[in-house]
């Protein structure tokens, strides 16, 4: 199979094949860290995880970059006296990568921050403005878009349809469609949030960060670039032709993700619906959030509710529930190593359709259930072997240790006596031959939400969800 991937660029599926076979470069737009994450930023994180994850499982090795804006007009703005700017980027930089870890988005290769880049920024600037596509004024520096014909080539739009960039004081501005590259300090900015350049102190634009980092680790032409649906224009529009301008092969696929809705309707603050990752992750397990929010496919809008989680929350059972009935019918089988389903590979590989390939796992989790309920142990062994090397692909494994010991201890243990002891008064009651004592405790414990399964090794229990 090839695997192809959807270009925006090229607004068309292309294969994919990497500059390097056993390497493939990806670079994706972080964060600015000027307030936490929501969960349209673990949607998009884990949009790209995933996509890694196929891309290391294909190609052997990935090099991805995912950057840290930690210094920007928003970060400025919302830094008080008590809490500089930079201590606030910190902050919620580390609020970024909890959230990240607590789903299981894998950490990247490099995780710079624009402030550790500055010198790259600045000579990134100057070669603009050597070759006549950049030009200082009163302490700024903007991109001249009218000197580079291919501005527009990402997002398909003439330069004259476009929004005038507000990303600076257009004082000194040419053109209104010219962007910042280096922004002057002002008077009511903090001093330290300045650094020295040729044309005066100051600090980069938003824009020149990207592709300066992209540069550093990746080199001048590197494989795919990532980022949120919304960040096409300005953003990537503008990175395409600043690095481009300065001789840049920059991005051979530009890979984009859909955004979040919450109960159909955009999130909105005024609205009320706007959903930080950390109240999200403390009412749901961060596995169901996984789940939910990778099921859609990945350029798709995602609508998240209550029976969005509810869903992702069965499906993980009905993974669990059979997981641990092979293990109770074979024991311990260890470490598994399978080749994964040609149709789940098949789905992966047309540009990442999670979708299609959770349902070639749930399709796989039911024959696996019929083969156990036929005694055909040696083909359940053969389904479990699937689900693990497919589950394990997604990150949704929910035997997996990493997501053990979620929830608290005390109450699952508890509960498990509880029931425990319903089962053995079951068992006395049928070993009586009271059918009707015995089918009464087994009515409660099925109103409770516990389903029973009887095996020849005893009855086994787990909780019935949706």
């Amino acid at each position: 199979m090839t695997l192809r991937l959807y270009d925006t660029r090229a607004q068309a599926l292309r294969d994919f094949a990497p500059l390097h076979p056993e390497n493939v470069t990806m670079y994706v737009c972080g964060p600015t860290v000027q307030s936490g994450p929501h969960i349209g930023h673990l949607r998009g994180a884990l949009s790209f995880d995933i996509l890694a994850r196929w891309l290391q499982h294909r190609f052997a090795r990935v090099t991805l970059v995912r950057n840290v804006t930690d210094i920007d007009d928003k970060v400025l703005a919302n830094a008080t006296d008590a809490e500089p700017w930079w201590a606030l980027a910190y902050r919620m930089e580390l609020e970024f990568t909890a959230a990240y870890a607590a789903i299981g988005i894998r950490p990247p290769t490099y995780e710079p921050r624009a402030t550790g880049h500055i010198p790259q920024m600045i000579e990134l600037i100057a070669q603009l403005i050597d070759v006549g596509h950049a030009y200082a004024a009163g302490g700024d520096v903007y991109f001249d878009v009218r000197s580079w014909a291919a501005y527009g080539d990402l997002t398909h739009q003439a330069l004259d349809a476009m929004e005038p960039a507000e990303d600076a004081d257009p004082r000194s501005k040419r053109d209104p469609h010219d962007f910042a590259l280096w922004k002057g300090i002002k008077p009511d900015e903090p001093a330290d949030a300045a650094w020295d350049a040729p044309w005066g102190r100051g600090r980069p634009g938003w824009h020149i960060e990207c592709s300066a980092m992209a540069r550093r680790y990746l080199g001048d032409t590197f494989d795919i670039h990532g980022g949120g649906l919304d960040l096409r224009f300005p953003h990537h529009e503008n990175e395409l032709a600043q690095s481009t301008a300065a001789g840049d092969g920059f991005a051979r696929y530009w890979v984009h993700n859909g955004l979040v809705t919450v109960e159909g309707q955009k999130m909105s603050k005024s609205l009320g619906n706007f959903v930080l990752a950390a109240d999200l992750l403390a009412e749901r397990d961060p596995l169901t959030v996984r789940y939910a929010l990778a099921a859609a496919h990945y350029r798709s809008s995602l609508d998240v509710s209550a029976k969005t989680l509810d869903e992702a929350e069965a499906a993980l059972e009905r993974i669990r529930t059979f997981l641990e009935r092979v293990l109770r019918a074979r024991g311990d089988v260890g470490v598994v190593s399978a080749g994964l389903p040609t149709a789940f590979a098949a789905a992966m590989d047309d540009d990442l359709g999670v979708p299609q390939a959770l349902g070639v796992l749930h399709e796989t989790v039911r024959a696996g259930n019929a083969a156990l309920d036929a005694g055909d142990r040696d083909a359940a062994f053969d389904a479990f072997t699937a689900v693990t090397a497919m589950t394990d692909i997604l990150g949704v494994n929910p035997l997996d240790p990493r997501w053990q010991g979620r929830g608290d201890p005390a109450a699952a243990s508890a509960l498990d006596a509880l029931v425990r002891t319903m089962i053995d008064q079951r068992a006395q009651a049928r070993g009586n031959k009271d059918w009707a004592g015995a089918d009464r405790i087994r009515d409660a414990i099925a109103a409770a939400g516990i389903v029973l399964e009887d095996g020849p090794d005893g009855t086994h229990w787990s909780v019935q969800h949706g």
